[in-house]
């Protein structure tokens, strides 16, 4: 789903146009124009990258850039087998965060705020396909939230690692005696 969506995008792209499901922000924003740069921040290999200080790599790749005049918003499709529920987007905050953050250690502007864009199955019609319903979630964003993931990964990373019990399933998992 996800790679059927990227080229229903860029083919609205392509011809300067926003595709149905962004109807509603027509005249307010744009998908963005730089094709290559956004092979580059799609590919989970590469995406968009911030070393910070002591060299750590940090990296996301995304779905999509609106433009919005000189700032960027972060665009991403969710897909599910059913409607949404009330706190559904609310999972994907931190996703958001750090793409924003990502996106300004690149001296990129961003708005305050990225969309979610989720689809799901609506119905079958006569004809056999699968129709979609669409649900466009503004969200507002938080760089400190993002730092603040960062901090604790890394100090995480710079602690001793834990003892293995007979309780934790990644001990089972890698099958670590204890």
């Amino acid at each position: 789903m996800d790679r059927i969506l990227k080229v229903h995008f860029d083919s609205f792209r392509d011809k300067g146009l926003l595709p149905p499901e962004l109807e509603k922000l027509n005249g307010h924003v744009k998908l963005f124009d730089n094709i290559e740069l956004l092979k580059v921040w799609r590919n989970n290999l590469k995406g968009i990258t911030w070393n910070d200080e002591n060299g750590n790599l940090f990296r996301g790749a995304i779905d999509n850039i609106l433009q919005k005049g000189d700032k960027l918003i972060v665009l991403d499709y969710k897909t599910r087998g059913y409607p949404l529920k009330e706190d559904t987007a609310n999972h994907y905050q931190d996703q958001l965060d750090i793409y924003n953050f990502l996106l300004r250690k690149n001296d990129y502007e961003t708005e305050n705020y990225s969309y979610l864009l989720f689809y799901h199955p609506d119905k079958v019609n006569a004809e056999g396909e699968i129709i979609f319903h669409t649900d466009l979630i503004k969200m507002g964003i938080s760089i400190s939230n993002a730092e603040k993931i960062i901090k604790n990964a890394l100090k995480i990373l710079e602690e001793d690692m834990p003892n293995c019990t007979k309780e934790c399933d990644f001990c089972k998992w890698r099958k670590i005696p204890y």
